[in-house]
């Protein structure tokens, strides 16, 4: 059986009084889609800036590829880093790529910096945009120049030029119209047939239902339920998924009314 791409265990963080996180545990294997729902404030960012070096961790362990990262320092997660093996794609695609940088320059920094030639890193970086179904000639373009969607077409290319283990995707989707939304849903699932180890990290429970895998569910910085997909929607067994899967509408059923939601949300703090 092959090792886990990220193996979570008992993770803390607390920022002072706040816990966050609260002893959540949660594994990736290769090739595996996890989506990770709850709405803002249950700990879903906290995690992935965990996974990414970004925030120190209290207590538990963090392996990627079975290298615990959790105690690394600031040099360490620099060499880690340089590696390639978790990538991060933003909610906003302009909070990660360069306002100054052309397109072209995003995608092959990355590779230069590992000491690509420019030669192999353009013809990688070219490779990755056809792959999210974008035009050449994008590339002498600045981000400001692209649609939302375009530009979140473009983060997901950037992250793949490095050919990551794990890509962390935070609410990829929320900030898109309809049409884009079904075109980045689409990238997401041929990224995962196509074997790339994959967190989905979303609010919406719909989103990532043809997405991913396997879905875990945080409430208050606590992992509350987590299974395949197909069962969590067929039979979630926490109020608080029963609360999320209530809201979202289905061609066989309208979202759950108010007064089915204040029951759910009494279960909650019962």
């Amino acid at each position: 059986m092959s090792e886990n791409v990220l193996a979570i265990e008992h993770l803390e963080v607390h920022y002072g009084h706040h816990h966050a996180l609260r002893g959540v545990s949660l594994d990736v294997a290769p090739g595996e889609a996890v989506g990770l729902i709850g709405e803002t404030g249950s700990g879903k960012s906290t995690l992935a800036r965990s996974v990414l070096g970004l925030v120190r961790p209290t207590a538990g362990q963090i392996r990627i590829v079975g290298e615990d990262v959790a105690g690394h320092s600031q040099r360490q997660w620099r060499a880690f880093r340089r590696r390639g093996l978790v990538q991060y794609v933003f909610q906003d695609p302009l909070r990660s790529l360069d306002p100054d940088l052309t397109i072209e320059q995003s995608l092959i920094e990355p590779l230069l910096l590992r000491g690509d030639s420019r030669a192999s890193a353009l013809e990688t970086g070219r490779g990755q945009l056809e792959r999210v179904n974008l035009e050449p000639d994008l590339l002498t373009r600045v981000p400001g120049e692209l649609s939302g969607g375009q530009r979140q077409r473009v983060a997901v290319a950037r992250a793949l030029v490095v050919q990551p283990t794990l890509i962390i995707l935070d609410e990829p989707v929320s900030a898109l119209d309809a049409a884009n939304r079904v075109q980045i849903l689409q990238i997401i699932k041929d990224l995962r047939d196509g074997g790339t180890a994959l967190v989905f990290i979303s609010h919406d429970l719909g989103s990532v239902a043809g997405v991913a895998d396997r879905v875990a569910v945080l409430y208050q910085g606590e992992l509350v339920e987590t299974g395949p997909t197909a069962n969590v929607l067929r039979s979630p067994q926490h109020p608080y998924t029963r609360l999320l899967l209530g809201s979202v509408p289905t061609l066989h059923a309208p979202p759950a009314s108010r007064a089915e939601r204040q029951a759910l949300r009494a279960q909650l703090v019962s």
